[in-house]
């Protein structure tokens, strides 16, 4: 579960990415500057946080439901308001954001960063960066890849301290029976 949790965090990242190109081998790397504004431009740290959000309300009503068929109680509103902010303070972006600008900068030259950014802020893409952004788009997966083994290995989670919060409400109420 602990991996489906994280895993969960970094699909809209990984959405998000998916379409960037894998190796910049022969290409200079990017700017971390450069990347940083990549990701301001295309509003990543919004989407991401909205993606986290939304994974906390889904697994805060999966304790909920699991709660209330197997121990016929409701979830109280302080343990779930605990939940959320474990998930809202462990994978703000702003942990994140420096990491993936490295990223970024590692398998993106300053080139195809700047012709990312022309595209988000509707500069279009010139006929003759056709084939520059061809090679962008197919480093996307090693990007994606790469973002979601830097969340998963710089993210403490959430699902241990969630199961002693639900086991010290269950155990409270047990003994209120």
């Amino acid at each position: 579960m602990p991996r489906l949790s994280r895993g969960s965090a970094v699909l809209s990242l990984w959405g998000l990415l998916a379409w960037l190109p894998a190796d910049a081998a022969n290409e200079n790397y990017g700017s971390i500057e450069e990347a940083s504004r990549l990701l301001r431009v295309t509003s990543t740290g919004a989407m991401f946080e909205s993606a986290t959000r939304e994974q906390a309300r889904e697994i805060i009503r999966t304790y909920s439901l699991i709660v209330a068929s197997s121990a016929d109680r409701s979830l109280p509103r302080g343990v779930r308001d605990a939940i959320a902010e474990c998930y809202r303070r462990n994978y703000a972006w702003e942990n994140f954001a420096e990491g993936i600008a490295r990223i970024l900068s590692e398998h993106l030259s300053d080139r195809e960063i700047r012709l990312l950014i022309g595209i988000y802020q509707n500069d279009g893409l010139p006929p003759m960066e056709i084939d520059t952004f061809r090679q962008t788009v197919r480093k996307g997966d090693a990007i994606a890849a790469a973002s979601a083994e830097y969340i998963y290995h710089n993210s403490t989670g959430c699902v241990d301290s969630d199961a002693r919060l639900i086991k010290r409400f269950l155990n409270g109420a047990s003994r209120e029976s």
